[in-house]
């Protein structure tokens, strides 16, 4: 293990997912209702591992086999979002008390982790930044790519369990039903943002 290149895998892996995203959102939504906050936590870091050693070992030579990988994504991706971001406004709209905190343990897992899985395997954002960024960055690295990973790795869950888990602090205001309507509209604007972005780089 190269601890300086485990350590620059680990900055680069976290300043990747920090922005605010899709799946981000989704995680903070979960981690303020309180429901199912580890599985959800772990789908989105396994996922990550499974994209970053995917971007560290074999990327080139996929994109070069697949080519009609990259707009298939784009579009997939953007529907996703743009349905994801129309259920979102429609919670925003809800009666107050379907927005209640108290509701923590009323979404179905198993719902709840096909949506998460979704939001994560089905946005585009994540194989470009993710797999082809961190992929290439690893090669800088020749004989110590295991070690780039595992730090970039390392991030991903240090961040997707600080993010679900931390968000339970802020559960007093989200209280309020207003505060839950901000967080969904905020939601929404922010999905349909992304889908905005596919689409016009198209």
């Amino acid at each position: 293990m190269n601890f300086p290149v485990f350590g620059t895998g680990l900055m680069m892996g976290l300043s990747l997912i920090v922005a605010i995203g899709a799946q981000n959102a989704f995680v903070l939504r979960q981690g303020l209702r309180n429901e199912h906050i580890f599985a959800v936590c772990f789908a989105c870091a396994v996922s990550d591992a499974m994209l970053i050693t995917l971007g560290v070992s074999s990327f080139r030579q996929i994109a070069a086999l697949l080519p009609w990988l990259d707009p298939v994504m784009r579009y997939g991706g953007a529907a996703f979002l743009i349905w994801y971001g129309a259920k979102s406004l429609y919670s925003a709209f809800r009666s107050s008390g379907a927005l209640g905190v108290q509701e923590a343990g009323a979404s179905n897992f198993r719902a709840t982790l096909l949506t998460c899985l979704a939001l994560t395997w089905l946005n585009p954002h994540v194989y470009l930044d993710t797999v082809m960024l961190l992929g290439t960055i690893s090669t800088r690295f020749p004989g110590y790519e295991a070690s780039f990973a595992a730090g970039a790795v390392t991030g991903s869950f240090v961040f997707f369990f600080s993010l679900g888990y931390g968000a339970t602090w802020l559960r007093p205001i989200f209280s309020k039903p207003a505060s839950w309507r901000i967080l969904e509209t905020l939601i929404t604007l922010t999905m349909w943002m992304i889908a905005f972005n596919l689409l016009r780089q198209m």
